[in-house]
């Protein structure tokens, strides 16, 4: 089911990260919560993102809409490959899913 009010969500948290989305999409599949954001990465911040992304599972917060469950990654992509080059600014797309309910 999705919801109405999804385009009113600006950041999500992984763990102690904050991170600013510019898409959120937000179904329950199986009386589990799954997420599906879309964020921008510069080469600046690329290696702490990509070292976060790489535990796979996550306390998930999302402050406006009072929501918190663990969720792992289920798809995960980027529009550049290489964000070591500076001044560079990728495009990330996430989908997590609640586990362990």
């Amino acid at each position: 089911m999705e919801r109405d009010d999804d385009e009113m969500v600006t950041e999500i948290q992984l763990n102690d990260t904050k991170i600013g989305i510019t898409q959120y999409e937000e179904i329950e599949d199986k009386g589990r919560t799954q997420i599906s954001v879309t964020f921008y990465v510069t080469s600046d911040d690329y290696h702490d993102v990509t070292t976060l992304l790489y535990k796979g599972t996550f306390d998930v917060i999302v402050p406006e809409r009072h929501l918190e469950f663990r969720g792992t990654i289920q798809t995960y992509s980027t529009s550049i490959t290489n964000l070591y080059e500076k001044g560079q600014i990728g495009e990330y797309k996430l989908t997590l899913k609640e586990v362990g309910k």
